[in-house]
């Protein structure tokens, strides 16, 4: 059996993963990146993207996240994310409706703050389309 490293997936509403793996490859803000067991420590924020834990060279679990940071120890991978959904259960046309409900609301927008975090959830939103047309 290969080396493995404690893996934590957490987002606002639950734990969504908490198993021993073999690789975690997660988007960065500064670029994607992968961790292995004996990690050099960090924390790094992550941008709207798929995590994919491996156990060997097969990828067994693909969760989009919208953002976050990851702790990252020798032992142990914990993201905190968030938002978290496992790509399976991405679905096209509500990813779709809930664009064009927010691309609606940015036309409405009263005030920059608004506007801002408008953007922001377009952004996550067009990051699952992407997912889905990959």
């Amino acid at each position: 059996m290969s080396e493995q490293i404690a893996f934590e997936l957490v987002s606002p509403v639950k734990k969504l993963l908490g198993k021993p793996v073999t690789m975690v490859s997660m988007p960065g803000s500064e670029g994607d990146f992968s961790v292995l067991p004996g990690h050099v420590p960090l924390i790094a924020t992550l941008r709207p993207g798929i995590i994919e834990a491996y156990e060997g060279n097969n990828i067994t679990d693909r969760i989009f996240v919208a953002g976050g940071f990851a702790e990252v120890t020798g032992e142990r991978c914990t993201v905190l994310a968030q938002e978290a959904v496992p790509v399976a259960e991405l679905n096209r046309a509500a990813v779709n409706e809930n664009i064009a409900s927010i691309n609606a609301a940015l036309k409405e927008a009263d005030s920059e703050a608004e506007r801002t975090a408008l953007q922001n959830q377009l952004d996550v939103a067009q990051a699952k389309l992407a997912v889905l047309a990959a």
